[in-house]
């Protein structure tokens, strides 16, 4: 059903309020706006599949209810993004939730299997994708496109029947109790200006210093693509940051040495930036950021990562768990530098399963040795 009027909308939150689940797909553009924008909202329930047209209903967030109800399962694949969208449009973030792509990572799968992939392996189903680039804010839809945003959900609620049942025979759907809670928890979807900086390509290439004045650069970047709506890279490119930054700029001229922030910028805002970025390469060193990277080669860490990983590796044959959600490099890494505070591997399930067993290799408790061509592990 396309449901693309009020009253049609509040029909179907009060026929879906009976359901056990809704399995939720959203389509949207984002190439030309900072904010992502909702183009269509699907949603399977017990009995019937809607297609929603948020363009054209007067209030997406008649929604609300549904989404916060208690007693539906939510159902998403791959959902962080459908999430925040939802958010940001209607205002909640669905609970109680439950990922497909999270959850098969711990049946077998591949850590980031597509949806078309998990239909194909679980319901049987080649689904096409004619229409996986088109431009959703474009109407009238076409049948085809209507069809492709409907498959999108149809086989959620079986995928996830068929999941729930392995997991619950293998003991691990309560491992995902806290991995799914955390995907509705509000903070997963504020952004942190101050934190940008981070994510900006070839930051670790800076000095602190020169992080600094990356931390404030991006930080105005931020806040000025989201006052205008547009793209953080229409405002200024990460290439240009980190080109500036590490030129330690304290005028305009310096800023406007680097190609293109002339066209860029406004006096202005450059005078600001300059401002913010002197400010900061001038503060006490105590104030630089640290990159939060390890450097790319500590003999002793890498040493101690090898050795965990060829445990890591053989749990999770053993346990048939995707290598990477069982434990990240990051947090190895982590763990061998001394670092055992917010590490996602010593917590919950996974430190049951293999957290503890990693502290204790690198207490010297337990020993590595191979056997027959496989690894053995001798406690003391």
């Amino acid at each position: 059903m396309y449901i693309e009027s009020q009253d049609e909308l509040v029909s179907f939150v009060q026929r879906a309020a009976s359901s056990s689940l809704l399995a939720i797909d959203t389509e949207f553009l984002r190439e030309k706006t900072y904010y992502a924008k909702l183009c269509l909202l699907q949603i399977a329930t017990d009995d019937e599949v809607v297609i929603i047209d948020p363009l054209a209903v007067s209030d997406i967030t008649a929604l609300a209810p549904l989404l916060v109800d208690e007693r539906i399962v939510k159902i998403f694949h791959a959902g962080h993004q459908d999430l925040e969208l939802l958010y940001r449009n209607v205002g909640v973030l669905p609970s109680p939730v439950f990922d497909t792509q999270i959850a098969a990572a711990l049946l077998g799968h591949t850590q980031q299997i597509g949806y078309g992939s998990l239909v194909g392996a679980l319901c049987g189903v080649r689904i096409k994708k004619a229409d996986s680039f088109t431009d959703w804010s474009h109407r009238p839809l076409s049948d085809s496109q209507i069809q492709y945003a409907g498959e999108d959900v149809v086989y959620l609620p079986k995928i996830y029947a068929t999941m729930k049942r392995r997991l619950e025979e293998k003991g691990r759907l309560e491992w995902l109790r806290n991995d799914f809670a955390e995907l509705s928890d509000p903070s997963r979807y504020e952004v942190d200006e101050r934190e940008r900086f981070r994510r900006l390509k070839h930051v670790s290439s800076l000095s602190r210093c020169q992080m600094a004045a990356a931390r404030e650069m991006a930080a105005w970047r931020e806040a000025a693509a989201r006052e205008r709506n547009i793209p953080r890279k229409w405002v200024l490119s990460d290439e240009q940051i980190v080109e500036a930054c590490k030129r330690e700029p304290r005028t305009i001229d310096d800023l406007f040495m680097v190609r293109g922030m002339r066209e860029r910028l406004n006096v202005r805002d450059a005078r600001t930036i300059i401002s913010r970025v002197a400010s900061a390469m001038n503060a006490p060193a105590s104030t630089w950021p640290d990159s939060g990277n390890p450097s790319k080669s500590e003999p002793n860490v890498d040493m101690q990562v090898d050795l965990m990983m060829a445990i890591v590796r053989m749990r999770a044959r053993e346990n048939d768990i995707a290598i990477p959600t069982l434990a990240s490099h990051d947090d190895l890494t982590k763990i061998a530098r001394g670092y055992c505070d917010d590490v996602e591997i010593l917590r919950g399930w996974r430190r049951e399963l293999i957290g503890a067993e990693l502290l204790d290799l690198l207490n010297g408790r337990i020993a590595l040795s191979v056997e027959n061509g496989s690894v053995r592990v001798d406690r003391f």
